[in-house]
């Protein structure tokens, strides 16, 4: 009869409710747990007083490590046996590493940059071999984000970091302005150069103490060129550049300096009718 089928389904299709139920119970608590653990985590981190990509990476690290021992939890409870999916597991592992040599490789530069410190979260670095650029958001398990001047994310994968040489902008507290102008034959090189030392001296964010220079710096086709220096701030850096680019030349037009800029002279040949 079918109901004495039922009745000896029944008591299997409860057993497997009941576990379903269980592991579900254990999977949301367990997330709750975690998200308090990394932030006890977090919390010890900050009062040992980590430097903030450690912060992120610990973070990083600690959320996929504990993910894992959910999920075996559950699985667990479901009634797989765990020991035979770890050996299922470690039998694979050579495959899998084989194909995540990847992102091995960007773990393993991520502990190289948390290690040796080339930058830190908030510096303003430039990657040499792909031009990305932007100021250090993020330095996550197996990738750093940049958050670019206009507002946009770039995702950088930890190993390419690690393995190609990098710029750091701001890693200093000062930075010199290097300028050039290029002036005519015909300009007085003496007064443009007085004309550029006020200019200097006369520039708000000029760090006194540090050395300044006006110099002529190359004889070339069709124009003297000019060069300044002088050191700043590192946070204005680009606002003194921007300011005395635009000073030199209003206080060359007003000085009658000229600054020569390329010309096309095109001539004619007629050939008269006969």
């Amino acid at each position: 009869m079918w109901w004495k089928t039922v009745e000896n389904i029944l008591p299997a299709v409860s057993n497997i409710a009941v576990r379903i139920i269980i592991a579900l119970v254990i999977y949301v608590i367990g997330k709750k747990v975690i998200k308090w653990l990394r932030k006890l985590l977090k919390r010890a981190l900050e009062r040992s007083g980590a430097d903030e990509g450690v912060c992120q990476f610990l973070d990083s690290g600690a959320k996929i490590l504990l993910y894992f021992v959910l999920v075996m939890a559950v699985v667990n409870q479901l009634g797989v046996e765990t020991t035979s999916l770890v050996a299922v597991l470690g039998s694979a592992g050579l495959a899998v590493g084989l194909a995540l040599q990847g992102s091995l490789s960007n773990f393993a530069g991520g502990v190289l940059i948390l290690l040796f410190k080339p930058f830190k979260v908030g510096d303003y670095i430039i990657e040499d071999t792909h031009k990305n650029e932007g100021t250090v958001t993020e330095i996550q398990i197996f990738y750093t984000k940049l958050r670019t001047t206009d507002n946009r994310t770039v995702v950088i994968p930890n190993g390419t970091l690690a393995n190609s040489s990098l710029t750091d902008v701001t890693q200093q507290d000062k930075r010199r302005v290097d300028l050039y102008v290029g002036i005519s034959y015909d300009a007085d090189i003496r007064k443009a150069k007085d004309v550029l030392r006020v200019i200097i001296e006369e520039e708000s964010a000029k760090l006194d103490g540090e050395e300044t220079a006006v110099f002529v710096d190359a004889l070339e086709d069709s124009s003297v060129r000019l060069g300044l220096r002088f050191w700043v701030a590192t946070p204005d850096y680009w606002n003194a550049k921007w300011r005395v680019t635009e000073e030199i030349k209003v206080r060359f037009d007003e000085n009658g300096i000229e600054i020569p800029y390329n010309q096309l002279t095109v001539s004619l040949k007629t050939e008269e009718s006969s």
